[in-house]
């Protein structure tokens, strides 16, 4: 036994958890700012620092990142992943180069070194595709022109993710080039296995799993995926690369019953996973990296939308609909803190983790609150200008008499001009349910 003060400590750091998501839920934001906070008042420099739990504490993260990753795989089909990469490749590209040039220009700036660079990059670049989902779904997005386009980003992000991490991991371990070299090899080879199988086998992989009862299905699966993740991690490829290629393996019916089944223990463990990140972070070392920090969110923001515009472009959407494909992708989180903590983790950089901290709290803080201003946002930029006599401008070149024509509007509804932003697009159009999105 290892006395009272582990349970007491992890029973106050879990129950402080719940009490954060109810904060959250009841003002529709993200909880993994919160989480972070917590993590930062319970930490090193914290109000209440705690060392008798920190041992479940590590453990538990490295699961969370696991099921995080896992839980994501599932909303992508092998086919869907193949499709992606032929029909996003353009959006993805741009996507690659805007958001991570920051990240990287800010660390050679500061003469970190290239492998900060690299980490920085990473960190700058990559969407929430947790908590941008939850934006689409509470926002009712879902169903719009844009989304598509958006959902392709996301999973264009986590292929890249996926060939990324095992260089990041290699070069943080001072790896060469020719070991180097070889790491991305077994990577290639080993992630090019696991999607064949998810191609070719993923019946078998199916079969394996299923059973009439919920207790076996959680069992299968959490055990599969923890041991493709162990394997994955002593390849080199990444833990969480590993778990996300079994959750592409996996689709139909079973897959939802594992996202059900796996969806509670993915919310603990991912909340410790960021208290974690947050208890390694010392709270004193955030305020001399804060001005960095805002200008690199200042210009995620602008490269985000700059992305999201071009993507929802292609799909013809207009003004409306690109502006909110933009906002959808500002928010960072899991992945963000994921690269970070490996770069903790090597001692790269020591302002690297307060960075990346500072930086993740600002925009998973801010993305969700600017994506609900998206929409009114839009109607201002396409709202006719008012001419010198008092009348605004029609689409025709005329002229509307601005308090008549409300009078108008309010008397007969089928009057109101269509805003082809948002109306013609979203509204009456199916939702989108090829694949695993619904």
């Amino acid at each position: 036994m290892h006395g009272a003060v582990p349970l007491i400590e992890l029973g106050a750091i879990i129950l402080a958890l719940g009490l954060l998501g109810a904060v959250s839920v009841r003002f529709s934001i993200s909880p993994i700012p919160l989480y972070l906070l917590a993590g930062l008042a319970f930490g090193q420099g914290g109000i209440l620092p705690l060392g008798a739990s920190k041992e479940f504490i590590t453990t538990g993260a490295e699961i969370g990142v696991i099921l995080l990753l896992f839980t994501l795989g599932l909303e992508y089909t092998a086919g869907e992943l193949v499709g992606t990469l032929r029909s996003s490749a353009v959006s993805g590209l741009v996507d690659v180069v805007l958001n991570a040039a920051p990240g990287v220009g800010a660390a050679l700036l500061l003469g970190w070194g290239p492998v900060a660079a690299l980490t920085l990059g990473g960190i700058t670049y990559v969407t929430s595709s947790g908590i941008t989902a939850k934006v689409l779904g509470d926002l009712g997005w879902l169903g719009n022109r844009e989304t598509p386009a958006v959902l392709s980003l996301l999973v264009f992000e986590d292929l890249a993710m996926a060939a990324y991490l095992p260089i990041l991991t290699a070069l943080l371990a001072g790896a060469g080039l020719l070991r180097g070299s070889i790491t991305l090899a077994v990577s290639a080879a080993t992630i090019g296995l696991i999607l064949l199988v998810a191609l070719r086998f993923g019946w078998a992989v199916e079969r394996f799993v299923a059973s009439p009862s919920d207790e076996v299905v959680l069992l299968k699966v959490l055990g599969l995926t923890v041991l493709v993740a162990g394997i994955a991690q002593q390849l080199q490829v990444s833990a969480a690369v590993g778990a996300f290629l079994v959750g592409i393996a996996l689709s139909g019916p079973l897959a939802h019953a594992a996202r059900e089944l796996l969806s509670p223990l993915r919310d603990l463990f991912a909340a410790v996973f960021f208290v974690l990140f947050g208890l390694n972070t010392n709270p004193g070392d955030l305020p001399p990296v804060a001005g960095i920090a805002a200008l690199l969110a200042l210009a995620g923001i602008t490269t985000k939308l700059i992305t999201g515009w071009v993507a929802a472009r292609r799909v013809g959407s207009a003004t409306t609909g690109r502006i909110r494909a933009g906002a959808a992708l500002l928010p960072r989180g899991e992945f963000n803190i994921v690269i970070a903590g490996l770069a903790v983790a090597a001692g790269v950089n020591p302002r690297l983790g307060p960075l990346a901290t500072a930086y993740v709290l600002v925009l998973a803080t801010a993305g969700p609150l600017l994506a609900r201003a998206a929409e009114p946002v839009a109607r201002r930029l396409r709202r006719p200008p008012r001419t010198s006599d008092g009348y605004r401008s029609g689409r025709d070149g005329g002229s509307l008499r601005h308090v008549d024509r409300v009078g108008a509007l309010a008397a007969d509804p089928r009057q109101r001009p269509v805003d082809d932003g948002h109306d013609s697009e979203d509204h009456g159009r199916d939702q989108h349910e090829n694949g695993k999105f619904v």
